[in-house]
């Protein structure tokens, strides 16, 4: 039996520089793991490098950026315009970690991982209002978010101060893909 699936946030403020490297450490083993398993390839045949909007969820700007916040119990994407990015079929992402930028109020509150686009399943979710009253707006998820190859996905915020301009909302995680996709490796 597995266990359950843990779905809470811990703030930076709570973990030594130890364990904030041990999260991504995990998050990075996680990811090659599930690589090799899912595309039955070695880890030398692997790049792991850091998430981009623009070139992975397909943003006009390489900016973690919502909409502008006008209504309170409102779900917006973190992928600027892009409400539900499908992953290329080449790439495995995961993320371990969020930072919210704009903090004065805090503009938004719950961050949820939806499956098949933006009204899909919900996968995780994570109350960022946990964070609020930290010395920085940065939180770690207690599981790593697994986003599959052509899987279509949405990453939203809920709004809970109509603030009339965007939030910046920035995942930490990795893209996985095989040597040669983005980088060559020479």
């Amino acid at each position: 039996m597995s266990p359950a699936r843990r779905s809470f946030i811990v703030s930076k403020d709570e973990l030594t520089l130890t364990d904030q490297r041990n999260a991504r450490e995990m998050a990075y083993q996680n990811a090659l793991q599930r690589a090799t398993a899912k595309w039955q390839v070695g880890e030398d045949e692997l790049v792991i490098r850091g998430f981009q909007c623009l070139l992975d969820a397909g943003t006009a700007l390489e900016q973690w950026n919502t909409a502008a916040l006008n209504v309170v119990g409102t779900a917006y994407s973190v992928f600027q315009a892009i409400a539900a990015p499908t992953l290329a079929i080449t790439k495995l992402a995961c993320f371990y970690k969020v930072g919210i930028e704009s903090i004065a109020p805090f503009p938004v509150g719950l961050l949820t991982f939806r499956t098949g686009g933006a009204a899909g399943n919900i996968k995780y979710q994570f109350d960022l209002e946990q964070i609020i009253n930290g010395e920085t707006s940065e939180g770690y998820f207690s599981e790593v978010v697994e986003i599959d190859p052509n899987e279509i996905f949405a990453a939203q915020v809920l709004c809970r101060v109509a603030t009339g301009v965007l939030a910046r909302v920035q995942l930490g995680g990795f893209i996985v893909e095989g040597l040669g996709s983005t980088i060559t490796g020479i």
